[in-house]
């Protein structure tokens, strides 16, 4: 458990996060890491590179954007997939914080179990 008042408590996390669960999937993570890589896309051409259907790349695009992670801009017929950042730097500072508070306990423990 966070201690309230600790670097981690800056920003509100649960379990049912979206932004952890569209990345707890292997392929949402591999088409934002492709995203990040090399910019915009459309579900199309992410498909192409994967062994999954344009429909199921669709579907995992949208987990993705609705946890905030990418943005559909529409762009005539079709959907380009840029990606956003902020929803990760929210969770790295969330995942630092946690760390910070953990090392801080170890620390904690290990010189109470040094003065011993």
């Amino acid at each position: 458990m966070v201690r309230s008042g600790g670097p981690a408590a800056a920003v509100k996390s649960t379990v049912d996060d979206p932004v952890f669960a569209a990345l707890a999937d292997p392929t949402r993570r591999h088409l934002l890491e492709a995203l990040v890589r090399d910019g915009a896309s459309t579900a199309t051409a992410l498909a192409a590179r994967l062994p999954v259907s344009r429909q199921a790349v669709g579907k995992h695009l949208a987990v993705l954007e609705r946890a905030g992670l990418v943005h559909a801009r529409r762009i005539g017929r079709e959907s380009r997939y840029v990606p956003q950042t902020a929803p990760l730097a929210t969770t790295a500072r969330w995942l630092t914080g946690l760390a910070t508070e953990w090392d801080d306990r170890l620390a904690r423990l290990t010189a109470a179990a040094e003065d011993r």
